[in-house]
């Protein structure tokens, strides 16, 4: 009998280029779609989607291992907290913040209305699926990022990552909902984050993170550009959210046009 050919793979980002494959695979991607939209989302929308939130949380784990001693592999929540205390960009998935023990008393006292104090969230026992009931869905891909720059973390640590992720990626399916809805982004602008004993960067072009003036496709399927344009609402400036675009695009450049 002879014998058949290899059936060629289907193309990704992991043929698509020369990157790493999101540990955040598409399947995960969509069902958190889903958590927050009933909108189909294409096979282009959950690659960049997935690559988009490994940048942000590949950007995490260095500013972390930057900010942790140098001979200490093992990530502590302290480092997480130092990372963004250096690094603003960072500060992503916030809602995350008001949940976790390593950021309670750091985000300020919360006042109402009436100038009364607002208590801490306390943890949901709710069945219904969120962006922090379903954050432990997070934790293989956060293992593998850390382990691809050669460290490990405690177990609040890799808490504190699953959620943010969580978060982030909920937020973003909830922004592209919004994108598609629509029909685009009016408007949305770039903040650039520099030191002061640092020189202002090189001024980016005017249209290079403009979503534009009205979406393609149809009102039931987000693309990979209602994606991106989520992205650019998301990260809300600085080298962080052009890295992100940039490796999203080309995570999906062989992928179906979404």
């Amino acid at each position: 009998m002879t014998a058949q050919p290899a059936r060629p793979e289907r193309s990704g980002p992991e043929t698509a280029s020369g990157m790493d494959v999101s540990p955040f695979k598409p399947s995960l991607v969509k069902a958190v779609f889903r958590d927050v939209t009933p909108m189909h989302v294409s096979r282009a929308a959950a690659w960049a989607a997935a690559s988009v939130t490994r940048t942000v949380l590949t950007e995490i784990i260095d500013g972390a291992r930057r900010a942790a001693a140098a001979a200490r592999k093992k990530l502590t929540p302290g480092d997480l907290v130092s990372a963004i205390d250096r690094n603003v960009e960072l500060e992503v998935g916030h809602k995350w913040y008001d949940h976790s023990p390593t950021f309670r008393g750091l985000t300020g006292v919360l006042y109402d209305a009436d100038g009364v104090i607002v208590p801490s969230r306390k943890r949901s026992r709710s069945r219904k699926p969120s962006a922090l009931v379903g954050a432990h869905r997070f934790e293989a891909g956060v293992r593998k990022l850390l382990w691809g720059q050669g460290v490990t973390a405690v177990p609040a640590m890799v808490r504190d990552l699953d959620g943010i992720a969580s978060v982030f990626l909920t937020d973003l399916a909830r922004d592209a909902a919004m994108v598609v809805r629509e029909g685009g982004v009016r408007r949305f602008g770039t903040v650039t984050v520099v030191l002061s004993d640092e020189p202002a960067p090189t001024p980016l072009p005017k249209d290079a993170f403009r979503a534009p003036a009205a979406r393609r496709g149809d009102r039931r399927t987000i693309g990979r550009d209602d994606v991106l344009a989520a992205t650019a609402m998301q990260l809300f400036g600085g080298s962080l959210r052009q890295r992100a675009l940039a490796e999203a695009r080309e995570a999906t450049q062989n992928t179906l046009a979404g």
